[in-house]
């Protein structure tokens, strides 16, 4: 991992920390890390281990995977893809469904996520059905 990508997470950590209202001592708690350890990773100067970011990311209650592509660890299209996946074979979502998530999705990574062969293209509208409460 190069510094640059060290300093990216540990600010990406320090956001999700934020964002978590939990300050570097109770993460440090929560995670099962010292506070110095922690606060390192947080200004990229030390570079965590996947177990360590594991233990970070049950801390912050997010995915284990967001670190990893955080650290360069795991290849961030491999995760997208997947998601992709997992969303058109979802059996208990129908077209429209799978294709309202999917440009939620879109919306929150940016254009970089190509959904032309997601699903067909439809030309109803994403609104829920009409008859259900």
């Amino acid at each position: 991992m190069s510094e640059g990508k060290s300093r990216d997470l540990g600010g990406f950590i320090r956001e999700q920390r934020r964002i978590a209202e939990m300050s570097l001592r109770r993460l440090s708690e929560v995670a099962g890390i010292s506070n110095p350890y922690l606060s390192q990773i947080e200004r990229g100067l030390r570079k965590p281990s996947a177990e360590i970011l594991q233990q970070i990311a049950r801390g912050l209650s997010i995915s284990a995977e967001t670190l990893y592509v955080q650290a360069g660890i795991l290849d961030e299209s491999s995760e997208r893809s997947d998601l992709v996946a997992a969303i058109r074979s979802a059996p208990e979502l129908n077209d429209l469904q799978k294709r309202a998530l999917l440009e939620v999705y879109k919306s929150f990574v940016g254009s970089r996520l190509d959904l032309s062969e997601a699903l067909p293209n439809d030309s109803q509208d994403l609104a829920p059905d009409q008859g259900e409460d």
